[in-house]
């Protein structure tokens, strides 16, 4: 099963006011383990960055001028999100961040239901309790003594160790594997022959007794017949 556990990092709070993305950051997984694939863009979002921003992020107007718009990447984005199911802490916030920019960029948007809301699954596991990124990096043991701000690739790394700790623990799933004369680069063993036969387990009078009842049965009888 293929995963991908994404963020996104904005001028502001909502689309429809005209907030941006200003970053993207995304990681792969495959049957719950980490490939080493990301992706991760800063982007250009035609717009000033105001100052509350910058303090979540550290993003500036200036830092972002000579990045790529949103446009120029979406295929790129697209093609490395596939059909993967997305995983996401607030998946609200940032799939109408994501559907605008796709829709502005001329790309179908994602379909809500490929999110999983880690959120949402902290929630429903600890009701009542503190469930921010920070807060379950905590619960869970995960090092997140580098997210001194929000970054789009830092915290979907720390989010996919969250993730995989919600949903069981980040022990991958145990394989067995079979090994064979492939495997170990050497020829099928074979047992050899016995030196010896090993000796009848029946007596002379049980082989008599059996030879008699077969002949009773006539010549159609399965024992002679294969015989």
């Amino acid at each position: 099963m293929r995963e991908i556990v994404l963020d996104t990092e904005t001028t502001g709070l909502d689309p429809d006011t005209g907030d941006r993305i200003v970053e993207l950051g995304a990681v792969e997984l495959l049957n719950h383990m980490p490939t080493g694939r990301v992706f991760h863009r800063y982007l250009n979002p035609e717009r000033e960055v105001p100052a509350e921003a910058v303090q979540v992020h550290g993003l500036t107007t200036a830092f972002l001028a000579d990045k790529p718009l949103f446009r120029a990447v979406a295929a790129e984005f697209v093609a490395f999100l596939g059909d993967a199911r997305l995983v996401i802490h607030n998946a609200a916030f940032d799939m109408k961040f994501l559907n605008a920019e796709l829709g502005w960029a001329g790309y179908d948007g994602l379909p809500w239901a490929r999110a999983v809301d880690t959120l949402e699954l902290a929630r429903r596991r600890y009701p009542g309790a503190q469930n921010t990124l920070d807060a379950l990096c905590r619960r869970f043991g995960v090092d997140n003594t580098g997210r001194t701000k929000h970054g789009a690739l830092l915290d979907s790394e720390l989010l996919a160790e969250v993730y995989l700790e919600l949903i069981g623990g980040r022990q991958p799933d145990l394989i067995l594997t079979v090994v064979t004369s492939a495997t170990v680069g050497a020829q099928a063993w074979a047992p050899p022959p016995r030196p010896h036969p090993l000796p009848p387990r029946l007596s002379e009078a049980e082989a008599a007794a059996h030879a008699a009842f077969v002949a009773e049965l006539g010549e159609q009888a399965l024992w002679i017949r294969l015989g």
